[in-house]
């Protein structure tokens, strides 16, 4: 992720390939900035592996059909993921008592490496952070884990604290939202976001349902860390927006088990994104004066294959317009809501142009940031 480029000169698109009309230009220009990301941190696991040896070793842990399992892990656009565990240790998951020390454990190690780099990345002492908002959903503790986590990396006794659980794949633009609102009445403070999701923990031997094995297929695990401030350097942000559709739940989310979260992914889900997302985005952007089509960078969560799809179908974008989205899932699979975090650490924005960031999540919801480069 680039040095925030001069704010001398606002958003003209000039070197983004397009055109904007001036008094379009000069709209966005005028709007306040309180936040600029000074840094973000991706931490992955040790244990990688190709999908190919992941496929193996989950059709030796169920009863699902086979042949089924290995179209859907072909079919999924990943090349390798990172777990938390070696993959002869997840017979060992016996108990969602056993899963969730586990991921305590992982997620305290992760989450620190990933504080302390980004940290580090923007030259923040860990006693100038005064905001700590950190999102998981494939784990619970309490005390929470941003508790643990603060006393690990050296944060101060009076930092503001507010743990997150259940926005799932959403959290990671959820979060920098919050950051924001944060920031604007506070604009000489220092925030920072936390993910985690250790997504390999949660898997049900005896879930033979197709949502698990598209699941299987999908996630990772990682954690990241965002260093935001109310000036600074670093893309800001221009303006955030949330969007919860009515009577979605059934379309994402956890069933809570004796074996800990059962993953519910409805087959309508792709189809429920292409109706409404593209209306969101637009009404969005029109806010402040653009379009799609003025819109130089896209920082989208790889949710996977059909919703990158019809993400770019939708909304008519330029066939490279996701690379470095789909680059995040070939390599590492969907990382929850780490995933947005990382797809925006690997992008490069074009100086003094606009991009959009989104993820969407359980709810069913969308998250959208405009941002300026």
């Amino acid at each position: 992720m680039p040095s925030n480029a001069s704010t001398a000169t606002r958003c003209g698109l000039e070197g983004c390939g397009r055109s904007m009309p001036r008094m379009l230009a000069r709209a966005f220009q005028r709007q306040e900035r309180y936040m600029h990301i000074s840094a973000v941190q991706t931490v992955l696991p040790d244990h990688r592996y190709a999908q190919v040896e992941i496929t193996e070793a989950f059709s030796r842990l169920t009863d699902c059909d086979e042949e089924l399992l290995r179209r859907f892990h072909a079919a999924a656009g990943v090349e390798g993921r990172n777990l938390a565990l070696p993959l002869a240790d997840y017979t060992k998951l016996d108990s969602f008592a056993r899963a969730n020390d586990i991921y305590l454990e992982t997620a305290l190690d992760l989450t620190e490496q990933a504080v302390k780099g980004a940290l580090n990345k923007a030259g923040v002492r860990p006693e100038r952070v005064d905001h700590l908002v950190l999102c998981s959903t494939t784990g619970i503790a309490t005390p929470s884990l941003d508790a643990r986590l603060a006393q690990r990396v050296g944060l101060r006794p009076d930092v503001k604290r507010v743990p997150v659980f259940g926005l799932g794949c959403a959290a990671g633009a959820s979060g920098l939202s919050r950051l924001h609102d944060y920031l604007r009445g506070w604009p000489d403070h220092v925030a920072l976001l936390v993910c985690v999701e250790l997504c390999s923990l949660t898997i049900q031997r005896d879930d033979t349902s197709l949502a698990n094995l598209v699941a299987s297929a999908l996630f990772g695990d990682g954690a990241a860390a965002v260093v935001a401030t109310g000036r600074g350097q670093g893309p800001e942000v221009v303006a955030t927006r949330s969007r919860l559709y009515p009577n979605t739940e059934h379309l994402m989310g956890w069933e809570v088990g004796p074996h800990g979260f059962r993953i519910v992914l409805d087959p309508d889900l792709t189809a429920f994104v292409e109706q409404v997302l593209a209306g969101d985005i637009k009404a969005f952007l029109a806010d402040y004066g653009l379009t799609p089509e003025q819109v130089a960078t896209w920082v989208c969560h790889p949710g996977g294959p059909k919703v990158i799809e019809a993400i770019t179908r939708t909304l008519g974008l330029p066939p490279k317009a996701l690379d470095v989205t789909w680059r995040s899932l070939r390599e590492h699979g969907n990382l929850s809501s780490v995933s947005v975090l990382h797809v925006l650490q690997e992008t490069r924005g074009r100086p003094d142009t606009p991009a959009v960031l989104l993820a969407l999540g359980p709810g069913f919801s969308a998250e959208l940031l405009l941002l300026h480069w």
